[in-house]
């Protein structure tokens, strides 16, 4: 018999747990107190990756993108229980090996607390901070 976990990343959005989705972003501290109804809205306007083990969802991203010069990815996650055996590279690895996001020229992010793992990636803090503009709503 075999015991191996299988471990599945989709970006089919028929497979994702929204409630498990909003109970770990309202509580994170980029996402605090995001509504059900705003996380919907983000996964309705995205690509988004859910990553399964034996079927059942225990991590999340999302990639806003044109698909040629930027993608911005967000909301990455991997249930706390999970943590520590590499579901976030693996799927890292995945996204960045999709067929539809391979040719994107500039991938960014903000992190607060994992610049470790996106190192790994090629990701690099930004040092030419002068061109780059942020506006956040009045």
């Amino acid at each position: 018999m075999n015991n191996h976990p299988i471990i599945e990343i989709s970006s089919d959005k028929t497979r994702l747990d929204i409630d498990f989705i909003h109970a770990f972003l309202t509580n994170a501290y980029w996402a605090k107190g995001r509504s059900k109804e705003a996380v919907i809205r983000t996964i309705d306007h995205c690509l988004c990756f859910g990553i399964y083990l034996n079927g059942q969802q225990i991590g999340f991203t999302r990639v806003l993108t044109d698909y040629v010069v930027l993608g911005y990815l967000m909301d990455v996650f991997i249930d706390e229980k999970h943590r520590g055996k590499g579901y976030s590279k693996r799927l890292l690895k995945a996204i960045f090996n999709d067929p539809a996001l391979v040719c994107i020229e500039n991938w960014t992010l903000k992190t607060g607390d994992a610049h470790g793992l996106y190192e790994q990636f090629g990701f690099k803090v930004i040092t030419d901070t002068e061109k780059w503009m942020t506006r956040k709503r009045l």
